[in-house]
């Protein structure tokens, strides 16, 4: 790979120049990839070898995934590098917490902290990106999460809004990318010996910003894919100084490295971050630490009170509520949903600590369960994937041939002997959707922007 001399040079001036060679020779090394399955499916895809698990990720295996495949478009299985895997592992949230991410597209970290949450607790995924914020609500609903907020908005406002709320806070920073080079050459094209600098400005603005919304005794876990030290020790050493923050350890596996606090300000406690050199570990490059807020926690009662999440946001009213009924009473068989709220013409169900939300753009509220149209109730697709076959009075096992024409937007005949309405449909063990059968013909409602030839 051709590296900008000025890359080369800053890096043989930090690790001197026998070890910088084994670190540039890495780049013309071809870039590793792996997958991890998530837990709320519980289905090992049959299309992937699993010959290959990582140490470092419970949910990892080296190798590669098909976008395109039933398992990936099902949720079973995300598509990640192997040293991504390990920030989600890091953070490794616990039962019932509140999780913010706030840099969350396109759903990678978002994913794994979910796949730990287990749909308890509350996670909120943001992206100040509108473009980025549709490709993340897009994984959340193959993930099937139930307790899984998206917004769209920036951290000011998140830190104005929910002060001191969050257990666990994430922040997978805009980088330089240097330890993408690999994966994506084109980003060696926006590199230039400041452009680690003018990051790591960007860093401290968002930090400042995010840490407001951390509870005293909560973790902040920060990673990035870049080596650089401006965007790795320099700001964690800014952290400590400007804020109460103690650095906690990190474990370390074969092959990963500790920060160097000889980059920074020469803080020890620098060492308890993880480097990943492509040159040590099979993998990308990153750089991980995890922080601890200090100070007395904040009331847990009092964060916990339902409140109304916002003005646009309402209870069911009458005709909605009938119609919401009537559908579960035909498609369902016994399952709850928690806190059922409506914006404009659709139903979400919610998690029941939902804090205020005014004044932040939504883009997913909790779970989409469907829409209200003229006198009836038009289930939705991330409905389809969140529910298990069991919980379904009607479901319809289909073959891959028919798989593809779903996916593709086609119908396809069933048994004529079916009685009218909502099927989801199965394949390979999994939920792919819902179908409304008439007349023997499965018409199609996977939905128009998510369609694709296999």
């Amino acid at each position: 790979m051709d590296l900008p001399t000025d890359f080369i040079n800053k890096y043989q001036k930090l690790m001197g120049k026998p070890e910088a060679d084994k670190f540039i020779a890495s780049f013309s090394e071809p870039a590793n990839h792996g997958f991890r399955l998530n837990p709320l499916k519980n289905v090992k895809p049959k299309d992937l070898d699993y010959r290959y698990p990582t140490d470092h990720c419970q949910f990892g295996y080296r190798g590669t995934v098909s976008g395109k495949s039933i398992g990936h478009q099902a949720g079973a299985v995300y598509s990640q590098e192997p040293s991504a895997m390990y920030v989600g592992e890091v953070a490794h949230p616990q039962p019932n917490e509140k999780v913010l991410d706030l840099c969350a597209a396109p759903g990678g970290k978002t994913t794994h902290l979910g796949s730990y949450l287990q749909n308890t607790g509350l996670l909120v995924a943001n992206e100040i990106d509108s473009k980025r914020a549709k490709v993340l609500v897009e994984n959340v609903e193959r993930f099937s999460f139930t307790n899984t907020i998206v917004t769209n908005t920036n951290p000011d406002a998140l830190a104005e809004k929910l002060p001191g709320y969050f257990d666990r806070l994430l922040v997978d920073a805009p980088c330089s990318g240097e330890g993408m080079f690999r994966k994506d050459p084109d980003a060696v094209q926006y590199w230039n010996k400041d452009y680690p600098t003018e990051c790591a400005t960007r860093q401290r603005t968002i930090l400042a910003a995010a840490v407001k919304n951390l509870r005293p005794g909560g973790e902040l876990i920060y990673s990035t894919c870049t080596f650089a030290p401006e965007e790795d020790e320099q700001i964690i050493s800014w952290l400590v100084t400007n804020y109460d923050f103690e650095i906690l350890p990190v474990k370390k596996y074969p092959g990963m490295d500790s920060g160097i606090p000889e980059w920074a300000d020469g803080n020890e406690a620098l060492r308890n971050c993880v480097r990943i050199f492509p040159h040590h570990f099979k993998g990308e490059g990153h750089f991980i630490a995890k922080l601890r807020k200090l100070g007395n926690p904040v009331d847990k009662e009092t964060r916990d009170r339902p409140v109304k999440i916002s003005r646009n946001i309402s209870d069911l009213s009458r005709d909605q509520q009938q119609l919401w009924q009537a559908f579960k009473k035909e498609t369902l068989n016994s399952v709850s949903f928690g806190r059922l709220v409506s914006f404009k013409d659709d139903l979400y169900a919610v998690p029941e600590i939902t804090p205020n939300l005014d004044g932040i753009k939504i883009v997913r509220l909790g779970l989409k369960l469907g829409t209200f149209k003229k006198k009836r109730f038009e289930p939705s697709y991330a409905l389809a994937l969140a529910l298990k076959p069991g919980e379904l009075k009607h479901t319809i096992n289909i073959n891959d041939e028919d798989w593809a024409k779903y996916v593709h937007g086609d119908t396809f005949q069933v048994d004529r002997e079916l009685m009218k309405g909502w099927y989801q449909i199965v394949c390979e063990s999994l939920p792919v959707g819902f179908v409304k059968v008439v007349n023997g013909t499965a018409k199609n409602f996977f939905p128009k922007g998510l369609r694709f030839n296999v």
